[in-house]
């Protein structure tokens, strides 16, 4: 168990710099700064010492997601970055419309977005233990019903990556194509995202379980609860907050007042 500088900060000022973060990301739509803040989430990452097979997994969803929904862009809409940037340079002549390099620049900012997301999410995730984090929440006076469906949660992330792993290793032995050589990349892209049914479904199932399990135990009959764990935000963490704040600021001042629009360079 490591104990680095994101383990040990308070949760509910981590929530608090996540909520910031997330903000941070969807206020621009400028590859310059997201390609910035990307690259500082994952200094975050070293920081933190998330294990490279854990990141892998998340990376390899959201490189999928980013690949389909660029290719649902550049087919639907493939003139939408030239309507933004008031330009119109063709690229490519499929039949009914011609993509240009302005919605490709469009597609390449958006999937930049969504892995500026993935460093911080991680972090988020991999340094937080659960009934801390929900403790935490507590100082928010947020009900204990919900902050429990939120410690639920945490703690089956790893293992719906275990389960993953487990219809994975089935589909492979029935020689379903996964790894770089066995098929092509879009065949492989697709296998991946064919185990996520059975996997919601197991999910499901699994969340009925705890369901009844907690019915039966009488929970919620009470207004309040107390917490196993507690922890106290210290100094280092509400100097994180206070420069997490002023970024912010300055960040939505730069939005309102220099990086309004879609940025094209060329």
């Amino acid at each position: 168990m490591y104990s680095t500088y994101f383990h040990r900060m308070d949760g509910a000022v981590k929530v608090l710099l996540f909520i910031f973060c997330m903000t941070l990301t969807f206020l621009f739509f400028d590859f310059r700064i997201l390609l910035i803040v990307f690259m500082i989430g994952c200094i975050g990452l070293l920081v933190a010492k998330i294990p490279f097979r854990k990141i892998y997994i998340v990376f390899t969803v959201i490189f999928t997601f980013s690949v389909l929904n660029s290719v649902m862009i550049l087919f639907i809409t493939p003139t939408h970055g030239s309507e933004l940037t008031a330009s119109y340079t063709s690229f490519l002549h499929i039949g009914y419309a011609t993509i240009t390099y302005e919605t490709l620049f469009y597609a390449a900012t958006l999937s930049l977005k969504y892995f500026t997301l993935l460093p911080f999410t991680l972090i988020f995730i991999y340094t937080t233990d659960p009934s801390e984090f929900v403790s935490s929440l507590s100082k928010f006076r947020i009900h204990y019903k919900i902050t429990y469906a939120i410690n639920i949660a945490l703690r089956y992330i790893p293992d719906i990556q275990s389960e993953y792993k487990v219809i994975k290793h089935a589909q492979e032995a029935r020689g379903v194509a996964f790894e770089k050589g066995e098929a092509s990349l879009w065949i492989r892209m697709k296998n991946r995202v064919l185990i996520f049914w059975p996997l919601i479904i197991h999910s499901l199932d699994r969340i009925d379980t705890v369901s009844n399990a907690m019915d039966l135990r009488g929970f919620g009959k009470k207004n309040t609860r107390t917490w196993f764990y507690t922890n106290k935000a210290k100094s280092g963490d509400f100097i994180a907050l206070f420069v997490g704040v002023f970024i912010l600021i300055v960040a939505v001042y730069l939005k309102l007042h220099v990086f309004q629009n879609f940025w094209y360079p060329f």
